[in-house]
């Protein structure tokens, strides 16, 4: 199996997890005289499976992550280098968000705010990285499809 099928069969399990936590919720108390829906001991029992399941999709994952080089880094380092790339894009966002604000003065006498950030700079840096983010996740792609989940 290919590692980025190991990925959606990850989402699918707990997305499954999530309709069984909704599923649990539903069928614990009933009106006095009523039955459940459905038996809240085969839906725990479908959860410890899930559970199970998951945990050893996930373990396998991360032991491929780890143990698997791509163009000189590992996956795991790749993953890392995407997540804090992607959170300095969402910094920097904020930033221009917050300079790109207008205030508008009524009078002379209202407090003025200017810029202490060059915006346009700040712009393309957003630009270049964001570039850069999306070249990182085609390779992760490419690699989880090129992968064997070990």
């Amino acid at each position: 199996m290919k590692l980025a099928e190991a990925l959606n069969q990850r989402a699918d399990l707990q997305k499954r997890i999530a309709q069984l936590r909704e599923r649990i919720s539903n069928n614990v108390k009933v009106q006095e005289g009523d039955q459940p829906a459905e038996k809240p001991e085969d839906l725990l029992a479908e959860l410890d499976n899930s559970l199970k399941d998951l945990e050893n999709m996930i373990v396998r994952i991360n032991r491929t992550n780890q143990e698997t080089v791509w163009e000189g880094r590992t996956l795991t380092e790749m993953i890392a280098g995407k997540d804090t790339l992607a959170l300095k894009i969402s910094v920097l966002r904020s930033a221009l968000d917050a300079a790109n604000v207008r205030s508008d003065r009524y009078s002379r006498n209202e407090i003025k705010f200017i810029r202490t950030v060059d915006v346009n700079e700040l712009q393309k840096k957003v630009d270049d990285l964001s570039r850069d983010l999306r070249e990182l996740d085609s390779k992760l792609q490419q690699a989880n499809w090129m992968t064997e989940l070990i």
